[in-house]
């Protein structure tokens, strides 16, 4: 089979596919013929550490061929997303059980990618900022494949006013199609009235700005690999809060409730509630391109590749 691989740090040029035997699955695991896959930030800039490369990982879609020791609940054929800590850009992966889910009927394996992962992070940041019908948003990256998400969901949970926040201007009638009230750019003094929470997917030199966004009493949830350090005397002088989220606890903790998420955001793309905003298939041997466009920020919704 065909998987991408780096040998050492770098830019998208450092991608390259090679062929490499199909893996086995191991107990609990699932071998899954990928038909999807879903480039995320945090494995972009992973190529980019200085550090021993790593598995290309992520979310996948696609269909079950193969079971490992103890698994239930799955048989081949069945189509399936999750996400992959080994190898996701390949044409078979590895998934836990665990963090494997159904794909409905006629929903296709690029909804699945667009959807699920992203939108489980985009539900549960914003279930983290415990937000009341009425209370004003802002979603930092909200043209991203998770913030794009985030808006609606914002929307959909009764905020009153949501603001996107993006690095360029050209991305405003995107988000104000998908329900933005407001868009601001980060380079702007100010982000506008105040609002009651932020949910923030880039971290660093953006999260002093976006502390200052918050009403009194305001709730940031920081969910980006981007790291970044807010000051305390910011948080004091408003009352306001930082709340930490990380998806991979909620699968690994709360199983339950990532499976109720799961079943919600399906429902609402079902009925057209939420819709999926996909920026650009690939092919898998051009997952460089896919990596070129993430780190210039051009993406309006997701990037996938497709084996």
């Amino acid at each position: 089979m065909r998987r991408v691989r780096y040998e050492r740090s770098g830019g998208p040029e450092v991608l390259f596919l090679e062929e490499v035997p199909v893996p086995e699955p191991g107990p609990g695991e699932l071998l899954v013929r990928v038909e999807a896959v879903g480039v995320t930030l945090p494995v972009v800039r992973k190529v980019r550490q200085p550090r021993d490369p790593i598995a290309l990982g992520g979310e996948v879609a696609g269909a079950v061929v193969a079971l490992g020791e103890g698994v239930t609940g799955f048989a081949p054929g069945d189509r399936v997303t999750g996400l992959v800590f080994g190898h996701g850009y390949a044409d078979h992966a590895l998934l836990h059980t665990a963090l494997a889910s159904p794909v409905p009927a006629g929903a296709s394996a690029v909804d699945a990618v667009a959807l699920v992962r992203s939108g489980l992070v985009a539900y549960g940041a914003l279930e983290a900022a415990r937000p009341a019908p009425g209370e004003a948003a802002l979603v930092t990256a909200a043209a991203s494949g998770v913030g794009h998400l985030a808006v609606q969901l914002a929307r959909l949970k009764g905020a009153a006013r949501v603001v996107a926040a993006v690095s360029d201007p050209g991305k405003a009638d995107f988000v104000r199609g998908l329900g933005a009230d407001d868009v601001v750019t980060y380079d702007r003094e100010t982000w506008g009235e105040p609002v009651d929470y932020v949910l923030d997917a880039v971290g660093g030199d953006l999260l002093t700005p976006a502390v200052r966004a918050l009403a009194p009493h305001g709730r940031l949830v920081a969910y980006s690999s981007g790291g970044g350090t807010v000051a305390a005397y910011d948080l004091l002088v408003g009352a306001k809060s930082v709340i930490g989220f990380q998806m991979g606890l909620i699968a690994r903790e709360r199983p339950e409730l990532y499976e109720a998420w799961r079943r919600e955001l399906w429902e609402l793309h079902a009925t057209g509630g939420l819709r999926v905003a996909v920026h650009d298939v690939f092919p898998l041997r051009d997952a460089a391109k896919a990596h070129a466009v993430i780190e210039e920020r051009s993406n309006l919704g997701k990037v996938v590749l497709v084996p």
